[in-house]
């Protein structure tokens, strides 16, 4: 009878052993997704830091060589009247 004990003892140790290392490896899983999650999180924040950065850069080098061309096309402006004037003034 005692060896059936021990035997029925072990039996339900082992099996309690296995169920803590199942709960163990269950909780290692659902922080791993915890994890992947932040890191996405992360990486959308960093990519979304990135496109703003570029988009103002590229707003100001817009402003810049538009007021560069506006400014060139209105001076090309005032030389062709200058010349039309010349042309047209009676002498």
């Amino acid at each position: 009878m005692n060896f059936r004990k021990g035997v029925v003892s072990l039996g339900l140790l082992a099996g309690m052993a296995l169920a803590s290392i199942g709960a163990v490896a269950q909780d290692s899983a659902k922080q791993d997704m915890k994890d992947a999650g932040q890191e996405t999180k992360n990486a959308a924040k960093d990519a979304g830091s990135a496109t703003k950065k570029t988009a103002k850069k590229t707003g100001h080098a817009v402003k810049k060589t538009t007021k560069k061309a506006t400014n060139k096309t209105a001076q090309k402006t005032k030389e062709g009247a200058q010349k039309v004037e010349d042309k047209t003034k009676p002498q």
